[in-house]
């Protein structure tokens, strides 16, 4: 009887939350929190630093705004006029994610008095300073916009209470450490503090330990593992062969959207352009886009205007987007952990996801590297028109059951329909 009690189902009316945002997590649909949301949310609310170590798609961003709402707001101004000071501050390094951690702050309490806003460089800052002058209660940043209009006297953190850092091994992947660290400087000793990152390499942590006081601990699916309602299918082709591979298993209906991952950003245009002749409506995000053009790709992709978003690792970083049925890895990444960020973009929050991944020869070595991190063997598909039988002993992986090329309809001479733009889900 006692591990049938354990597996019961936590729902978030058991964690203590304010009615206001039972009601909006009502209207999103959420129900029942995420590992990482029925761990950390009890610990915020009591005040608690918190360290939490989860990889990408686990529900981090619920797991801080929630609770940090709902603290916030049992100690607000009530009178809603004067020029409000930032009292709690989100530091994150991409403009997509901060941008999506502002929306979720805005979902989430919606039936709360309390403003979020977010910052950003690659945009004027006009809108931006305006919008601060009118006052703000939580300011998602990303660290280049803050130092900047920190420096010009727009931003005060003196009156920081609440302070989250978020995806910080991205912030030392992408050099912002010493800008985090001037941050840092400038908030006031008293706060909670909140620290979120995926992997935990020495230098980070040496971060956690300066920044937090008595943490709360929370990890949830370690880096070096994937979800399990993730399947995983390994193609071996040769590199001139990757396009006509991608357009082949696009031509699949059963495949109603895609986020490809190449490894640079010339490799993302490039192939957003085949797709987009082929007939499949596709657009590429990455860090050399104008944030307008970013942000129009993304909805485009969120709002099933574009099939496929193809995307380099730093831009796609933070994109959340609610069923997403298939990864597919163009390019294997040179960073076992990444193969494992990457697939995380599907399978999320208990849900299916199928991750595509193309090998070619210079690619054997990455295969090695995910294979030895994830421990265990991507199933390998066969005789698709494109095969590298050669290959095949470059992995222990077993052939693909022939259930899996019936599920997919791929073998040669399966189906030669053009995919739709988007099929009816």
């Amino acid at each position: 009887m006692l591990p049938k009690e354990k597996k019961l189902q936590v729902l978030f009316k058991d964690l203590a939350i304010a009615e206001p945002l039972l009601r909006a997590l009502g209207d999103e649909g959420y129900e029942k929190p995420t590992p990482i949301q029925e761990q950390a949310i009890p610990y915020v609310l009591q005040q608690r630093d918190l360290l939490g170590c989860a990889q990408t798609g686990t529900g981090k961003t619920a797991a801080f705004a929630i609770p940090l709402l709902q603290l916030m707001s049992q100690t607000a101004p009530k009178a809603a006029e004067g020029r409000r000071s930032v009292r709690a501050l989100v530091l994150t390094p991409t403009r997509e994610l901060a941008i999506q951690i502002e929306e979720s702050f805005k979902a989430y309490g919606r039936y709360l008095s309390l403003k979020p806003m977010v910052i950003f460089g690659g945009v004027s800052q006009f809108n931006q300073v305006a919008g601060l002058r009118k006052g703000v209660d939580i300011l998602v940043a990303t660290p280049g916009r803050l130092i900047d209009l920190m420096n010009q006297g727009h931003i005060s953190l003196s009156d920081i209470e609440f302070f989250v850092l978020d995806e910080a091994d991205r912030m030392l992947d992408m050099g912002f450490v010493q800008d985090v660290r001037r941050i840092i400087a400038k908030l006031p000793s008293r706060r909670q503090t909140l620290f979120f990152s995926a992997t935990m390499p020495p230098e980070i942590q040496q971060l956690a330990n300066m920044l937090l006081s008595n943490p709360a601990k929370v990890e949830v699916t370690p880096v070096s593992s994937t979800a399990d309602t993730i399947q995983q299918y390994l193609y071996f082709t040769e590199k001139q062969n990757k396009s006509s591979l991608l357009i082949h298993l696009l031509n699949n209906p059963e495949i109603p959207s895609a986020l490809v991952f190449t490894r640079t950003k010339h490799g993302a245009d490039k192939v957003a352009r085949v797709l987009s002749r082929a007939g499949i409506r596709a657009e590429a995000i990455h860090g050399n886009k104008t944030q307008n053009a970013r942000q129009y790709a993304l909805n485009n992709f969120k709002t099933r205007r574009s099939r496929v978003l193809v995307a380099t690792d730093i831009a796609a970083r933070g994109i959340d987007i609610d069923e997403l049925t298939h990864v597919i890895n163009f390019d294997l990444p040179n960073v076992p952990e990444t193969y494992v960020h990457r697939i995380g973009r599907t399978g999320r929050a208990g849900a299916d996801g199928t991750a595509f991944s193309f090998c070619d020869y210079e690619e054997k070595i990455y295969l090695k590297d995910i294979e030895k991190l994830i421990r265990k063997s991507i199933p390998v598909v066969k005789e698709h028109p494109y095969d590298v039988p050669l290959m095949y002993s470059v992995t222990s992986s077993a052939p693909t059951s022939p259930a899996v090329h019936s599920h997919l309809n791929l073998r040669r001479g399966g189906s030669a329909r053009r995919g739709r733009t988007f099929s009816q889900r």
